[in-house]
């Protein structure tokens, strides 16, 4: 490759470093803002299990937990599939003061033991990210149904 006359090969490298960075961000408006992450809780006393949406910084109660997403990272689709959820799980427990501390750190949808929370009545998974509808922009009549945040689906 030629260079025009005058420049050199130390300002190129930097232009065409950025130029490959700009390739991995998305053009704006074409992700959806993540909402929070789609969680699913084992209660192993009932063997009952709650899919329920934990949405970011906000405090979501699971029996005797309590559950703050802090963040919740979805890979492209063209990419191999991952999710990856930064979770604080604590425990309220009745008669105690204040709350004990279970786990905090990254949980991994496709590999859900690989950092997972040790309790003896309760297991919480990955499923998702939850991401603003698409349709957001349309009157409340024309709207996709979405479950409220406070409701679970028990399967």
């Amino acid at each position: 490759m030629k260079l025009p006359r005058g420049a050199s090969v130390a300002w190129s490298v930097p232009f065409a470093l950025a130029f490959l960075l700009l390739l991995n961000y998305p053009a704006a408006g074409q992700q959806a803002e993540v909402r929070g992450a789609l969680l699913r809780g084992l209660d192993k006393i009932t063997a009952r299990i709650t899919t329920f949406e934990s949405p970011l910084a906000e405090e979501v109660q699971f029996g005797t937990l309590r559950i703050i997403t802090q963040t919740c990272r979805k890979r492209p689709p063209e990419e191999t599939p991952e999710v990856a959820v930064f979770l604080e799980i604590d425990e309220e427990r009745p008669g105690e003061s204040g709350s004990q501390p279970l786990f905090s750190g990254w949980m991994f949808a496709s590999s859900p033991a690989l950092s997972a929370l040790e309790h003896p009545v309760y297991d919480v998974w990955v499923i998702d990210c939850s991401i603003e509808d698409a349709d957001s922009d349309l009157p409340e009549s024309q709207k996709s149904p979405a479950p409220d945040k406070a409701d679970a689906k028990r399967e």
